[in-house]
């Protein structure tokens, strides 16, 4: 007994579905396509109980990796369950030219996600730019005491969290030209930096090796972390609505 339909992704009519390879659950389900006029879902019978299991989450994205080879995709996250075929049609047509100009735009693209986190081990670089915490660092040593090292750490931490986000900022000033729009992400704890460029699939590793390069000249900074390729989640859900940044 399955749980309704499982949906993978949206995509023009008769893009190929990758042989070999399946879905979700365990046997993975077998995957298939439903449309409705020049746009197609990719579904799957949703399995029973449905979590977020490393299985089920790398053959979701597997998935739509390989049909990123096929054409452009409009990738669901993990986890999207309809309740039936009729209601995956119904959301085609409604949204279908929606749809079509979002294919269009992410057509031969990828996604690639850079996270900026404080730079945790660069307390002698804090310590040589910063006065006025080498002076609360001078002064817990002089009188050390609770209140002391509570000031030292909360002036460490402010610290840490205003130079990650400076050399965020720079990171996306210097990545955004090369890329062809921009989105924002959730607030992640801890992050100063979660943002999302539409790249070319041609362009990816170039785009990827300069991301590491201003990385690691701010490495005292920030800590950088780069997802990618990706499919274009960022850049098909109103949440998160893309801003152009270069040519169409």
């Amino acid at each position: 007994m399955t749980d309704g339909v499982y949906v993978y992704a949206i995509l023009r009519a008769g893009t190929a579905l990758p042989k070999g390879l399946g879905g979700v659950g365990s046997p993975p389900a077998r995957i298939r396509t439903v449309g409705q006029g020049p746009l197609e879902a990719v579904i799957s019978d949703a399995p029973p109980e449905l979590r977020a299991r490393r299985r089920d989450l790398l053959a979701h994205q597997e998935l739509l990796m390989r049909l990123m080879d096929e054409g452009p995709v409009l990738p669901m996250r993990f986890g999207m369950v309809a309740p039936d075929e009729e209601t995956v049609l119904q959301q085609l047509a409604a949204a279908g030219s929606r749809h079509a100009v979002t294919l269009e735009q992410v057509a031969g693209r990828f996604e690639i996600n850079v996270k900026a986190f404080p730079a945790q081990n660069a307390l002698a670089a804090l310590l040589a730019e910063e006065k006025d915490v080498r002076r609360l660092r001078d002064a817990a040593r002089r009188r050390p005491g609770y209140e002391a090292s509570i000031r030292l750490g909360e002036a460490v931490t402010t610290a840490l969290t205003r130079r990650a986000a400076a050399a965020g900022q720079r990171l996306l000033r210097d990545l955004t030209p090369g890329a062809r729009a921009v989105a924002a992400g959730p607030a992640v704890p801890g992050c100063a930096l979660n943002v999302s460029f539409l790249v070319d699939r041609g362009d990816s590793d170039t785009f990827l090796t300069r991301a590491r390069t201003v990385a690691d000249a701010h490495r005292e900074h920030m800590e950088v972390r780069l997802a990618g390729p990706l499919p274009c989640y960022s850049f098909v859900s109103s949440e998160a609505r893309p801003v152009p940044v270069g040519g169409a």
